[in-house]
């Protein structure tokens, strides 16, 4: 899980989503009014789905597990908790079918004390301030109760193909940096391209992060990649 950028809607389709959540209010707020109004805004979802994968990780993938493509609009305050923010475009995530509809499904666990939410949302907050992700193993270390509620609800370490797939995906950053250091570092920006389309983006900004902990980054990843992060980190942008 990676933090991500919400864009403004335009104010035509906000104007259209005030528009429903006006219709759910008169009709009386509730499950089943709000799952109805959703259902039939067929045009508002194929343009809010439009706009989720222009923000998405990689190749349009979901902002929960970063491994599967990301079909669906997920409410991350769930429609039967509150459907008046069902066409909230601040509660709308993309999600791959699995983790909407067998990990989160309607769970949106709340602290008993304060009643606030327990699952980190990536557009709103650094998943970094509650999440570890240990590179050598492919799995999550929670640092606080959101972090913890976060890997349970969404199986993070649970399902074995996630933590397969980005320890995976370690040894294929690490590959790229070294083809792109040994290509034409500063030049030939194909390998820093593919590197921004891969799956599983939390490993490749977990990498990057080690840059701020040089001696930790040398033991992790090895005198040779780290000097290939760094020139990439020169060379391109968006990795600095």
């Amino acid at each position: 899980m990676i933090p991500l950028q919400r864009p403004r809607l335009q104010p035509h389709l906000a104007a259209e989503l005030a528009r429903h959540t006006a219709g759910i209010r008169q009709a009386g707020p509730n499950t089943a009014t709000g799952r109805a109004a959703w259902h039939k805004a067929v045009r508002q979802k194929a343009q809010l789905r439009l706009l989720l994968r222009q923000m998405a990780p990689g190749l349009e993938r979901c902002m929960y597990c970063g491994d599967n493509l990301g079909t669906d609009i997920d409410h991350f305050e769930p429609i039967a908790l509150a459907p008046l923010r069902t066409f909230d475009w601040q509660n709308h995530l993309l999600a791959c079918a699995h983790c909407n509809s067998n990990q989160k499904r309607d769970r949106f666990p709340r602290d008993p004390v304060t009643g606030e939410h327990l699952l980190v949302d990536p557009s709103r907050e650094d998943p970094a301030d509650h999440l570890r992700l240990y590179l050598d193993s492919g799995e999550y270390d929670p640092l606080t109760a959101k972090g913890e509620a976060t890997i349970d609800v969404f199986g993070l370490n649970s399902r074995a193909e996630l933590v397969r797939g980005r320890r995976m995906m370690f040894s294929v950053v690490k590959a790229l940096l070294l083809t792109w250091h040994a290509a034409a570092p500063g030049d030939d920006l194909e390998y820093a391209d593919a590197l921004g389309l891969l799956h599983h983006a939390d490993v490749l900004r977990a990498v990057l992060r080690l840059r701020r902990s040089p001696g930790v980054a040398e033991a992790v990843l090895g005198p040779d990649v780290l000097l290939a992060l760094h020139q990439l980190a020169r060379a391109e942008r968006r990795f600095r």
